[in-house]
């Protein structure tokens, strides 16, 4: 069995975005919901959570607690500005600085604690005093620019765990894996022009930020050729995820032979998640997670850091949570996911899965898989 942290703290769940309608502001012809979360609520990661607990499998996990990122951790990511900007409009009762970036007062000092779990768990792992990690962080990070939140995201907490992990125990060649439905646009911002960190991002084509497809962006400067986009049609499905995996995100890794590897985890390509359309379920995300620990193990002696992300859908996040957590620490529980059999009816049919596969093939090819 792994020894398997998970990273939580319940003070992250009290982040508020404010009031909105699923992801528009209200007013004009937007009615205001029932709750004041909008589509970011507390309730899936807090319900993930508390999954992990009545299961037992939290009795079988290591699980500290943390302390928030300092100045020091957030300019080595953030511009000094934004971040004295986002501190102010938090200590006056909160704000939108970017673009669906909302929160309430008292919004900053949730963040740094957000970003201190994924810092806390990065740190782990690289120590070896952990096998692997799991950071539940709320609010997410992976849309977060270096001056610009966005998308629910107001610090790049990966982004900032992994340079905090760099000035601290001077890695130099860092891998990240976004899973997140929604493009890592912010995380592929911070390393665009690097070689020391391997961006991929696996997304629904042209859903977040709106528009984007991703094809031609392969990074720029030093960074050119270490930045990769996966884009797939909406309702690919579990067998198109495992397929474009195993052809791009598998070869990519093992050319590159990072030191560490870094999941950037959003669970909203479920398929009941309001805000996509990718029909995945709890045995896909036991499959990637099982996959990418078996390459952590060959590539980087086991060394694998998942940090939380997106994922909407409140009864359904914690199955697939549950699932990832079961493939990190090799533990088994009595939870079965209610919905499986049934979500793997919804399944696209034989004929689209290969139409699928050979737009995967077009991809590998021109990335030179």
């Amino acid at each position: 069995m792994s020894r398997t942290g998970f990273f939580v703290d319940e003070r992250v769940f009290w982040h508020s975005t404010g009031v909105q309608a699923l992801f528009m502001p209200i007013g004009d012809w937007v009615q205001p919901p029932t709750g004041s979360y909008g589509a970011d609520t507390p309730d899936s990661k807090r319900r993930f959570a508390n999954l992990v607990t009545v299961s037992g499998l939290a009795k079988k996990l290591v699980m500290p607690e943390v302390e928030p990122v300092t100045l020091e951790d957030l300019h080595r990511v953030h511009d000094p500005d934004y971040i004295a900007r986002f501190k102010a409009a938090s200590d006056a009762g909160g704000g939108d600085l970017g673009m669906l970036a909302p929160f309430s007062k008292g919004g900053y000092e949730i963040a740094l604690l957000s970003a201190g779990l994924a810092k806390a768990a990065v740190d782990a792992v690289v120590t070896r005093e952990l096998d692997n990690a799991y950071a539940l962080c709320r609010p997410g990070g992976h849309h977060c620019l270096p001056a610009t939140p966005m998308g629910f995201c107001l610090l790049a907490n990966l982004s900032i765990a992994i340079e905090a992990a760099r000035a601290k125990r001077g890695l130099s060649r860092v891998a990240v894996v976004d899973w997140d439905v929604h493009h890592g646009n912010g995380t592929q911002a911070i390393f665009y022009e690097r070689a020391d960190t391997l961006t991929i991002s696996l997304h629904q084509e042209r859903c977040f930020p709106p528009g984007y497809i991703g094809t031609e962006d392969r990074g720029a400067a030093a960074g050119l050729g270490y930045n990769l986009n996966i884009p797939l049609p909406a309702g690919s499905g579990h067998e198109t995820y495992l397929y474009a995996f195993d052809k791009m995100v598998v070869p990519a890794l093992e050319a590159y032979r990072p030191e560490l590897i870094v999941v950037a985890s959003g669970l909203d390509a479920n398929a009941v998640d309001p805000l996509a359309r990718m029909l995945l379920h709890s045995d896909t995300y036991r499959e990637m997670t099982l996959r990418i620990k078996a390459l952590a193990e060959t590539l980087c002696g086991g060394r694998l850091a998942i940090i939380h992300e997106g994922g909407y859908s409140e009864a359904y996040v914690p199955f697939c949570g549950q699932a990832i957590m079961e493939a990190l620490s090799g533990e088994t529980t009595p939870v079965v996911d209610p919905e499986l059999e049934f979500f793997n009816l919804w399944q696209p049919s034989a004929r689209i899965v290969d139409f699928h596969k050979t737009l995967i093939d077009e991809l590998a090819a021109a990335a030179g898989f």
